[in-house]
């Protein structure tokens, strides 16, 4: 490819409204063009990369037996309707209506698809386990697009469907396809990708792994060990707190007035929050029960938690008067004295097992000193870990202080079980001849998310440096002062000729501009492997080799050039 003919302009100014270093550069070396708030158009630089993207994620899904399909964008509502998902999705699932006045949605993710599909094509256990998969578009209306392809509204995905006769055989083929995934990131040239436990969220199921790109634009938190032993999504994440395990004291009733706060009440006693107990009440869509979630004072209520045990969808803060039914009080409210029979009481660990605790005393301005649960409230409540981990508090596996890092989830695996092949009555026939319920796993992969995130971990102040697998070039030749000197053009259209029927990947910036400009392009552009051709250079009979991350700068024989360059790319992918 010539650049005077590449599609797609440099830009020197940064967009305004982006931030990360992906958003930036992808705009700013002509890969993407916003068409409306979170919808892209892809440029050719970025539709090769992607092609790339995809054709390594086609070949490791191939190797563990999966089947490539492809499942419309545009679905029928009464799918989702089934599944239950209609009604439980918010407004991301886009639904309208068609010209016959026919519920539809357009698809963020294809479970119910593909169920509608596995009714009348996977009907035998001689076909388990089998997988499919897809890579399409999706469109998710999304309320915070951000980042360019990191967050969008219209995106493509990899995603894939496995079906199963046992737990046994969905256990065993989710260990490959996590393999799979760790192939596909690392052929990438992801520099770190962690495979982290994960909370479920809408798609559901019983076991479930994010794989985080570590960069810090991430929106999700990753809690890891500092040997990485221990790797969690924070929203699922443990930790053995210290906790103060003292002799009882006796319960003292204290005034603290104007003190509704864990930190003012803190402040006026002259004790630490962590010597305290704190009520957060909560109410539910779901159940009528008021949620009374007592947690140490300076420990934050982890709402996943809280959700994924009651198994509800929604949560949000109890009014005032929801509060005072079962006689708290709101500011100084605790578990004692309360009447429980409407309410759902979740006591965390660090309350369970700490002792002399401060607590509020259900009465305005006052607390009480050394509350112990066990002892002043009974054998009352369901003790649920409920906390969210911080960084600095104990690894469960090491015991060394935790870290929190910032990832971009570039995929996920789940183990979904029976939640939609039961709602959608996807059955087969066992080797008895008995009606039994598939059992299914799910796999997914942000492909325009994965572009974004390789340019995230792999840049510099002047563009990205793009790994040679997923390069939308493999070498880029400048030619300097052609029009001054005949022989630099004759060597830099040769190169281009003989590397480009070698089958190297060749753009070729074959423009009468200044050294500057040209080379400020070829850092946006970020190809990894680059020469220089000038009068300078081949008056020695060379021209400069170089590599975009700038770890070699040499030259090179004018004469062998072709021969070098041929051998080492196809060398180095050989590698990967």
């Amino acid at each position: 490819m010539k650049l005077s003919k590449l599609i797609g302009q440099r830009i020197k100014e940064t967009p305004k409204d982006a931030q990360s270093a992906s958003h930036i550069f992808l705009i700013r070396g002509g890969y993407i063009r916003p068409l409306s708030t979170g919808i892209y158009t892809l440029l050719p630089l970025a539709k090769r990369i992607i092609s790339k993207i995809e054709s390594i994620i086609r070949e490791e899904m191939n190797k563990i037996e999966g089947q490539e399909i492809t499942m419309p964008l545009v679905n029928p509502a009464e799918i989702w309707q089934e599944s239950g998902r209609y009604q439980s999705v918010d407004q991301t699932l886009l639904k309208f209506k068609d010209r016959n006045n026919k519920d539809m949605v357009l698809a963020m993710t294809h479970e119910e698809a593909v169920c509608h599909m596995a009714r009348t094509e996977i009907t035998s256990y001689k076909q388990m386990p089998s997988m499919v998969y897809q890579i399409q578009t999706k469109y998710r209306d999304e309320a915070r697009a951000r980042a360019g392809l990191i967050r969008v509204r219209e995106f493509t995905m990899k995603d894939a469907y496995s079906f199963h006769e046992s737990d046994e055989c969905l256990a065993s083929y989710y260990d490959r396809a996590h393999q799979a995934y760790e192939n596909i990131f690392r052929r990438l040239g992801m520099k770190e990708v962690l495979s982290i436990e994960s909370d479920a969220g809408m798609i559901g199921g019983s076991v479930s792994h994010e794989f985080m790109a570590v960069s810090e634009i991430g929106e999700d938190t990753i809690i890891a060990s500092p040997c990485r032993k221990y790797l969690a999504n924070r929203e699922i994440a443990t930790s053995p707190f210290v906790i103060k395990n003292e002799d009882a004291l006796e319960l003292e009733k204290v005034y603290t007035p104007d003190a509704e706060s864990i930190e003012d009440v803190a402040k006026f006693l002259g004790t630490e929050e962590s010597d305290s107990c704190k009520a957060v009440l909560y109410q539910s869509n779901d159940i009528d029960e008021l949620i009374f979630v007592v947690i140490r004072g300076d420990i934050e209520v982890n709402e996943v938690k809280v959700k994924n045990y009651l198994k509800i969808n929604s949560l949000f803060p109890a009014e005032d008067d929801k509060i005072k039914e079962c006689g708290a009080v709101p500011g100084y409210a605790s578990p004692m004295g309360t009447n429980l029979e409407n309410v759902k009481l979740i006591v965390d660990p660090t309350v369970k097992n700490s002792s002399n605790l401060v607590a509020g005393a259900n009465e305005a301005g006052y607390h009480y000193k050394n509350f112990n649960f066990d002892r002043d409230c009974g054998a009352v409540g369901e003790v649920v870990d409920v906390a969210t981990v911080r960084a600095g508090d104990p690894c469960p596996v090491t015991g060394d202080p935790i870290e929190e890092l910032r990832g971009i989830e570039v995929g996920n695996i789940f183990q979904l079980g029976t939640k939609y092949s039961e709602a959608m009555n996807v059955k087969y026939l066992d080797k008895n001849g008995k009606s039994q319920t598939a059992i299914m796993g799910c796999y997914g992969i942000g492909v325009g998310r994965a572009l974004a995130s390789v340019c995230e971990q792999s840049n510099d102040k002047w563009g990205p440096v793009w790994p040679l697998a997923i390069a939308p070039f493999q070498l880029h030749i400048v030619a300097l002062n052609m029009k001054k000197s005949d022989a630099v053009k004759e060597k830099a259209d040769e190169l281009y000729e003989k590397l480009t029927a070698a089958g190297i990947e060749v753009i070729y910036d074959d423009r009468d501009v200044k050294a500057g400009f040209a080379f400020n392009d070829a850092d946006l552009i970020g190809v990894p492997y680059r020469v220089v051709v000038s009068p300078k250079t081949l008056d020695q009979d060379s021209i400069e080799f170089k590599t975009r991350d700038g770890e070699i700068k040499e030259m090179i024989s004018a004469d062998t050039a072709v021969e070098y360059l041929e051998k080492l790319i196809k060398e180095k992918l050989s590698e990967i």
